[in-house]
């Protein structure tokens, strides 16, 4: 497969680019840029920096990708920015490389959709099969799971953590860690119950997501501190791998915020 290059672009003779590969019209890649086999490139498109993009992943126009973070402490280091296997990063999306304070990497999974206008901040870890709707603005240092949806105008603070199959409502305001499987709105934003839509869609049993609704209701009942009820679900569920799964994301979170229902009794650890 041979690789297309339109005569209106400007692509560096350093630059590698796989077999396949389709650049369209106006578009710039840099020296130090890789492009996986199939990646196309449809036209207006930015690739900056040391940022390497897997395999059939398409980019549209005016994204602009690998630029130096937007972080004030960031001195030229040589840090990168990757990008998994068959995404979709659609018009006007920004993604910045890493920086020395967050690791050197911003890393993206495989088969993520990134609507338009949306943002993938310096040092953060996206999973597998996220998708970023509209102007979604993620800062730095986020760190992202598995089949993550994130609603149109959401902002995302840095340093927080948001697990596997959350949903995240549009226009949320996310200042704590969500939990796995977790629903969160508005501004602040707050929990609102278990992603149950988003568990069906994916396969879960009808017993898997009882159990989860059950030890969801223990986690975040009004008795006990939040590390009461986290060992009491741990010995009532010990055998239950999902429900191990929420209570391992709080756990490793330390002393961090987490995100939890409006009326719950969390505060104290």
């Amino acid at each position: 497969m041979s690789v297309t290059i339109h005569p209106m672009s400007l692509v560096d003779p350093k630059a590698q680019l796989g077999a396949g590969v389709t650049i369209g019209p106006f578009c710039t890649v840099g020296p130090d840029v890789v492009l996986g086999e199939g990646v196309e490139l449809v036209s207006h498109v930015v690739v900056a920096g040391r940022t390497t993009i897997g395999p059939r992943t398409r980019i549209y126009p005016f994204a602009s990708i690998g630029h130096p973070p937007q972080d004030v402490k960031y001195r030229g280091e040589p840090s990168t920015l990757t990008i998994g296997a068959d995404c979709q990063i659609r018009e006007g999306v920004t993604m910045n490389p890493g920086t020395e304070g967050g690791g050197m990497i911003t890393s993206v999974g495989d088969r993520c959709f990134f609507l338009a206008n949306s943002h993938v901040g310096h040092d953060s870890r996206l999973g597998n099969n996220i998708i970023f709707s509209n102007n979604v603005m993620c800062a730095g240092h986020v760190t992202i799971g598995n089949y993550v949806i994130v609603g149109g105008g959401a902002g995302l603070q840095q340093f927080i953590r948001i697990g596997d199959h959350a949903f995240i409502g549009g226009g949320a305001g996310v200042l704590s860690d969500v939990i796995p499987f977790g629903t969160i709105r508005d501004n602040p934003a707050h929990l609102v119950g278990l992603n149950l839509i988003g568990l069906k869609r994916r396969g879960f049993t009808r017993e898997q997501i009882h159990e989860l609704r059950r030890a969801y209701r223990s986690l975040f009942a009004a008795e006990g501190t939040l590390t009461e009820r986290v060992e009491d679900v741990a010995a009532e569920f010990s055998e239950d791998p999902l429900v191990h799964e929420i209570l391992n994301f709080i756990r490793e979170g330390g002393d961090k915020a987490l995100c939890t229902p409006r009326d719950a009794t969390v505060a104290e650890r």
